[in-house]
Formats: structure tokens, sequence, C-alpha cells
């Protein structure tokens, strides 16, 4: 008998453990937040002059060009969760559709056209139909031919055409409860989409603030985007203290704008929206946001680069309901930037790969996108934030001081290259042997053919400046394309000293 209630007993627990194991995973979903750096459509109808369609300008936009972006954009957005793409997307600078007369439904256009590649359709002189087509039409179909199909798109309301080149958008794969738009002063309308996982309400916000995060005046207007964001969640949160929120994009804000710039007494991201990184306030009710950006060691804290420093424009930010260990909670150590070298980054040094209108096209974005993931617990556990809060001071280096030289090609070659080799070179370092020409924009010949020089500090200016005029140099260079013309950016002083 007691044979027979061991092998029972075994067999039981054995079931048990196998029932255990077997469980399904618990259900997830990931975000992205994605600014595509001025995706346009076709109809040349913009406010910006950069997508002139006709013509025979080398930088003009051609259909084959958006057909390049569309699959670079497919590509990032399918390095994430194995090759499906994040459930939720979080996007910035879509072009607003400035022929609302010619729209058509993403859904309608998909269908119109399905069983033609977006690449087959992109190619030549369009029809009217297919010119005409928003932009937002282009990507979801381009999105479902490289395979990320199920994807529904909230719009940004547009506010007023003569003053709004691009807006906000989300994507979704998760059934949509309701939308809202919350409209700001000088900058893109603030989507909301609130979503459904399940059971579980999620409140996804798209934003993109007001440009110039360096600037006390255009702080102003971050001020007062970020207190309609803040109203909203407050709303939300009184309702639901322990609501999901994320919220999400491009904020023009670092995530310690107040810390990089002391002359800024009251920021909108930190001040007015309350976004922070101390686990404990939310823990005991003191604070409702957490920006992810803490989550990651400081130096792994870069989004873009401006003038040779890394910036965290693009942000995820959560609520207290989103990492209290009950329910819907995020994954720890799951938000990062989506930086890819060779397809949205260079190589060395690994630096955002920004579009360029140059030949052909090249690049992706002018921002890393970022990603997080998270997952509903059917038991209670541990809050997934335990990093102590810590807020650099100062922006960090995007280029080593010591760069490697011979990791770069010499500036004496481009002119050897195609168009196509070249607009793969825009944005890359240059070795730049030549001849300073001086001029109130400075200058250098290279083997014959001169290049602008764009020094954005204004000491190294100075420096770069009292060169003297036909001294042979040997510096460092970006190349960049800029008013038609190919010329050189120099971020660093040490760029004045390769050897």
């Amino acid at each position: 008998m007691k044979r027979l209630f061991s092998a029972c007993l075994i067999l039981f627990t054995s079931l048990v453990w196998a029932a255990e194991t077997s469980a399904p995973p618990a259900p997830r979903f990931s975000v992205m937040a994605f600014n595509v750096e001025n995706l346009f459509d076709l109809d040349e109808v913009s406010l910006y002059e950069d997508f002139v369609v006709t013509g025979t300008r080398p930088e003009r936009w051609t259909p084959e060009k958006l057909a390049s972006k569309l699959s670079r954009i497919a590509a990032v957005i399918k390095s994430s969760q194995d090759g499906r793409g994040p459930d939720v997307l979080i996007l910035g600078e879509l072009e607003a559709d400035h022929t609302p007369a010619s729209a058509t439904t993403p859904e309608a256009f998909i269908a119109a056209y399905r069983g033609r590649n977006y690449r087959d359709l992109l190619k030549g002189e369009l029809p009217v139909e297919l010119a005409g087509a928003p932009i937002e039409a282009w990507l979801l179909k381009a999105l479902e031919d490289e395979g990320l199909s199920g994807y529904k798109i909230v719009l940004g309301d547009i506010q007023d055409l003569t003053q709004e080149a691009i807006h906000c958008a989300i994507l979704t794969r998760l059934p949509i409860k309701a939308v809202r738009q919350h409209r700001v002063q000088a900058a893109r309308t603030i989507v909301e989409a609130e979503l459904d996982v399940g059971g579980e309400a999620v409140f996804v916000f798209a934003n993109h603030w007001k440009s110039g995060a360096g600037s006390p005046a255009t702080e102003i207007t971050r001020i007062q985007n970020a207190g309609v964001a803040r109203a909203r969640i407050d709303e939300i949160l009184k309702a639901n203290a322990r609501a999901n929120i994320v919220f999400g994009g491009d904020l023009n804000s670092h995530y310690n704008q107040k810390q990089r710039y002391p002359a800024m007494t009251k920021t909108g991201i930190q001040d007015v929206l309350r976004s922070q990184g101390d686990p404990a306030k939310l823990a005991n009710g003191s604070a409702d946001l957490y920006n992810l950006w803490y989550d990651v060691e400081p130096m792994a804290r870069k989004s873009d680069e401006y003038r040779g420093e890394w910036g965290t424009l693009m942000h995820l930010i959560i609520s207290q309901g989103l990492a209290d260990g009950q329910g819907l909670d995020y994954v720890p150590g799951s938000f990062g930037a989506v930086i890819l070298p060779g397809l949205n980054a260079h190589a060395y040094p690994v630096t955002p790969w920004r579009w360029t209108n140059y030949g052909p096209g090249a690049g992706v974005s002018d921002h890393f996108p970022l990603k997080a993931e998270f997952t509903i617990h059917p038991k209670p556990a541990t809050a997934p934030l335990t990093r102590p809060e810590l807020s650099p001071s100062e922006g960090l280096a995007a280029f080593p001081t010591m760069l490697d030289v011979a990791k770069f090609g010499n500036a004496s070659s481009i002119a050897t290259l195609s168009p196509d080799e070249t607009a793969r070179q825009i944005g890359a370092i240059f070795v730049l042997e030549g001849t300073f020409n001086g001029g109130a924009k400075p200058s250098l010949l290279i083997d014959g053919k001169r290049y602008a020089l764009y020094v954005p500090d204004e000491t190294l200016l100075k420096t770069v400046k009292a060169t003297k005029k036909g001294q042979a140099v040997r510096w460092l260079g970006q190349l960049n394309f800029y008013k038609g013309q190919l010329e050189f950016m120099i971020s660093s002083p040490d760029w004045l000293k390769a050897r």
C-alpha cells in the first residue's frame, strides 16, 4: 500500500511539474519609439524644399529613394521580436499630407495593390493615384510586403497645414479601445491610443515636442507641451492610480535636461512632466513616472548625436503601474537603443546613419529607435526597477578623443566614387589632406577640388580660421551634403591633429 501511495505521489508530483513547466509563457508585448526622419510622400506638395520630385537635381526625392528608405525602416523594425517587429510603434516625422483630397486609407491602398510589391510600384514616373498616396499608405504597404503585417495606424491631427510639415503616429497590432488627440503650441499634436493587452488597458502616447533642446527660449514652448501631456496623465491616474501608461517619442529634451543645462531653472521633461529615475519614489508614491533611460548604464544613454555629443531626445517613459510587480509590468533590462551598424549606424565611430538624398540615397534616420518589452505577471512579482538614479551633468562625447585614423579613408578618394558610393559615405569621417583656402567660410583644396568646412563650435572655428591661407594640413572631417554641395564638418579640436 505504501509503495502504491509513493508511486501515486511521484506521478502526481511529475504531472504538476510537467503542467508548470509546459504552461504557456506569460503574455508579452513590445514597444518601439522611432523617429523616421522626414518620411515624405511623392506628390511634391510639402513645406520642406528637400522633397522636390521633378527636375534633375541630384538630391531630388524620387520613387526609388522612397523605396530604399522604406526598406531600411522595415529592416530596423524587423530587428525586434525575432523578425516579427514590435507590437506597438510610436512614430515621429511622418509627412502631414498636404493634398488630403488625394488621400486613401492604408487598408484600401494595400488591398488595391496586393500582389504587387512596393519596390515594383516605386519605379520611374508614377501614375497620379500612386504619386498622390499619403506616406502612411506607403509605409504600411512596405511593412506588409516585408512580412510586418497586422498594424493599424493612428495619425496625429493637423492644426494648420500652412505651418505643419510632419506629425506623429501610433502603429499597433493590439486592439484599439479609444483614441484622443492633444493639441500643443508650436509642436506636433500628441497622439494617445488606449490599447488592450490581455484584458488590461494600456495608454500609449506619441510625442514630438518643440525642437531646440539646448535653447532656454524654446524650453518655454516645451514646458507648455509637457503641461498638456501632464494634465492628461493626471486625469488617467486620478481615475486609476495604477494605470498603465507608455509615454514616448521625440521630446527634444534630454532625460537629464536640467543637469545638462543648469541655466534652465525649469524644464518641461523633469519639472512639468515629472519624468525621473528613482525607483524608490515610485514605490513610495512620491513619483508616478519613470524614464527608462535610467534602467541602462550612463554610457549606453544615447539616441542621437549633435555636434560631437550624445543626446537622449528619444524617450520611453512608464507609469508606476508598469513597475509595481502586479499585472502588466516592464521587463527589466529590455529597454535600450536599437543600434545596427551597417544599417542605421556607421561602423566606426558608431553614430546614427542619418538619411541623405544624395545620389540614390542612403542611411535611415538621425535618431536611434528605442525599444522595451512588457509582460503580464500571473501572480505578484518583484518590482522590475532597482537601478540607482544617476543623472550626469554633461553630454557624453560621441567620438572617442583618440580616433583610429587608420580606419578612415582619404578625402582624395571621394572624387573617384560613384554617386551610389558617395551616398553611402555621407556622415563618414575622412582624413583631409589638402591646402587651407581661408575665406569667410573656410574651405580646403583637396587634389584641386574645393570643399567647404563647417565648424559648429565658435571657439574651434576661430582656431581653424587662424590657419594660414595656403598652408598644408592633415585634419579629420565628417562628410556632409548641404545645399547641393559636399562639405566636411569638424567637430573636435582633436580632429585638427590627425597623425
